[in-house]
């Protein structure tokens, strides 16, 4: 069990793993139940019929977007202020978070399909060690940025409660809107709603 994410603790059985559409539908009906429940939660409303497995929803208009500054994993400070006039996608994560892995590699895929439309994908870490974010890099490289949110700090400025949470920011510095749950990033949905921000 992950002490700071009980509902992640394993099956207490065989017979209780659930199949892959099984697992994203709980995911994903905890990651809504989460966020509508908790006293600081925003509610919000969907955009259109989500893709499977996500929840897309506007960014609050009476919600400032929040300034965005962290260390990378290789050392530089990556700024959200440097990157005015690109769409930025930010991905917030855990390497204990299985949609959050799951999810990653169709990120990286966006990214490199959109490398000359002023796009920039980044991800961030969610308040793991060193140590264990070194052990998962060398096991599965990224090719993204990683921003380390050391103290969670960020993931609260951000609304980030649950985890796959991205947050799809235009090319004027203003949060659009976020996405709750493993996402295939590469399908036709995400396609169109970076289209209408190009």
């Amino acid at each position: 069990m992950n002490p700071e994410h009980p509902f992640l603790a394993g099956p207490a059985g065989a017979d209780a793993v659930p199949t892959p559409d099984r697992r994203r539908l709980l995911h994903l009906g905890f990651a809504l139940l989460t966020a509508s429940t908790l006293p600081d939660a925003v509610p919000a409303a969907a955009l259109e019929t989500d893709p499977p497995g996500a929840h897309r929803t506007p960014w609050p208009p009476a919600l400032p977007t929040p300034t965005l500054e962290l260390p990378t994993w290789e050392g530089p400070v990556w700024r959200l202020a440097d990157a005015r006039g690109q769409v930025v996608i930010i991905n917030f994560w855990a390497t204990w978070c299985e949609p959050c892995r799951e999810e990653l590699p169709s990120l990286e895929l966006l990214a490199q399909r959109h490398v000359d439309d002023r796009v920039q994908v980044i991800t961030v870490n969610h308040r793991e060690t060193d140590a264990t974010l070194r052990r998962y890099l060398a096991a599965d490289p990224l090719t993204l940025p990683v921003l380390r949110d050391r103290d969670g700090a960020a993931s609260r400025a951000w609304t980030a409660r649950v985890f796959p949470t991205t947050v799809v920011v235009d090319r004027q510095g203003r949060a659009a809107f976020s996405v709750i749950g493993e996402l295939d990033w590469a399908g036709s949905a995400p396609r169109r709603w970076l289209r209408d921000m190009l």
